[in-house]
């Protein structure tokens, strides 16, 4: 993708978040644009950190290990998130390599990554993903389930941001993502992850702190 085809895909979605935030009334700056840069290689990435894109996010430890490490030697200040599953064997490399972690979900994983925080002296800012839709198919944890999980991720002192999900695919968005708002009101948490290439502006409207963009900003997926 050329530049300048990144330069204008990158400021139409910036442009469409300072919109939906003016509606809510909320500053642009306290939404995060995170680039889903999962399944594109280091050269469809790098028209996106020449257009002034710094935040990026991938869905496996391993993928981004790959292309990453090369990437952040040629640019500073990049800050990657991972967004995806994280297999608990998996803790201590997710936690060398990324600056949040999305997708904590489980007490296994946060154990895990306790213990790998408290190995590297590195602590990501971790995310609850919270399966919004109760859906079989996702991850996440049940709605049920999360008070418990955020007193032990708290307990094994995760800096725990807030909460994420990701809403059934074909239902409205706008009720899921209200919901995980006042889920995370309630908690006294201020992060909220949600919203995607399809349906970011709803999600900044109701209080989305990051927005994980990939389609929008990069073209359909390779």
């Amino acid at each position: 993708m050329p530049t300048d085809d990144a330069s204008t895909r990158l400021a139409e979605v910036r442009e469409k978040i300072d919109r939906a935030a003016h509606l809510a009334g909320r500053p642009a700056n306290s939404v995060e644009l995170i680039a889903v840069s999962k399944t594109h290689d280091a050269d469809a990435i790098r028209p996106l950190i020449a257009a002034g894109q710094r935040v990026f996010g991938e869905n496996r430890v391993q993928e981004a290990a790959a292309k990453w490490p090369e990437l952040r030697e040629t640019t500073s200040g990049i800050s990657l998130h991972l967004i995806g599953q994280l297999q608990s064997n998996k803790a201590e490399e997710a936690v060398a390599l990324f600056d949040a972690i999305h997708s904590v979900d489980r007490p296994s994983l946060v154990d895990a990554l306790g213990k790998a925080m408290d190995k590297t002296g590195k602590r990501p800012a971790c995310f609850l993903q919270v399966n919004i839709g109760g859906e079989a198919q996702k991850g996440g944890c049940s709605v049920a389930d999360l008070p418990g999980l955020l007193v032990e991720a708290r307990t094994a002192d995760l800096p725990v941001q807030g909460l994420m999900c990701v809403p059934p695919l074909e239902l409205e968005p706008a009720p899921y993502f209200a919901l995980l708002a006042k889920i995370a009101r309630d908690h006294g948490l201020d992060g909220l992850s949600m919203g995607m290439s399809g349906d970011f502006k709803t999600a900044v409207t109701i209080g989305a702190t990051h927005v994980r963009v990939g389609t929008a900003l990069f073209g359909a997926r390779t």
